[in-house]
């Protein structure tokens, strides 16, 4: 386990409520299905301090892990921030690299490319360290689609026509599955029509 030690110090519940959501922190590295006492990770809150509420703080890991604590409960392990002159010393766990979760196009995609695909990787990186764990291989259709973004009506039905943004145009379904919506929106496929300007010039 490759750990860092760094001097910091804990922070208050008053002290915590006073920070941002890109102040760099640190919380407990314990995770669900790896019990890591005693040692901590950088971790940012999921919202302005100010904005939780019953003294409990929730905060999300560089390791995509959401943490939830009492900062001033002794009991728990808390949260710190690195401070030069910090009365404590703590152990920060570090990354190891990073899995990457794509959605990768590849025109054609046959064997032939995808045995490129890797071998390339393999190459940049070395063939001992480049590993596929899971792969999963599926036929994607030659159809341009337009994403929209569409406002979910609210009160009487048909009272308004719905607002509607476009959020991406592409081959489907490379990218609709894999757009975050906005929260009282919701997602729209339709075939892609190419704007046709009739207007007649001179």
């Amino acid at each position: 386990m490759n750990t860092e030690k760094i001097a910091a110090r804990r922070l208050s519940l008053e002290e915590v409520t006073k920070l941002g959501v890109n102040d760099r922190i640190f919380v407990s590295a314990d995770m669900a299905e790896l019990k890591l006492s005693d040692c901590y990770v950088p971790a940012f809150l999921t919202k302005s301090g100010e904005n939780f509420e019953g003294g409990s703080i929730t905060a999300r890991t560089v390791f995509e892990e959401e943490v939830s604590c009492l900062p001033d409960d002794e009991n728990e392990a808390g949260i710190y921030l690195a401070d030069e002159n910090g009365p404590v010393t703590i152990e920060v766990l570090q990354s190891a690299g990073v899995v990457l979760d794509l959605a990768l196009f590849v025109p054609g995609g046959d064997k032939g490319a995808l045995t490129a695909l890797y071998a390339a990787a393999r190459q940049a990186f070395g063939a001992d360290v480049v590993q596929i764990w899971r792969q999963g291989l599926k036929e994607v259709p030659d159809v341009k689609v337009d994403i929209f973004e569409e406002q979910i009506p609210r009160g009487r039905k048909g009272s308004d026509s719905p607002k509607r943004d476009r959020r991406a145009i592409d081959t489907y379904p490379t990218r609709a599955d894999f757009i975050e919506f906005s929260a009282g929106w919701k997602p729209v496929v339709e075939i892609h029509r190419p704007v046709v300007d009739d207007t007649p010039t001179i």
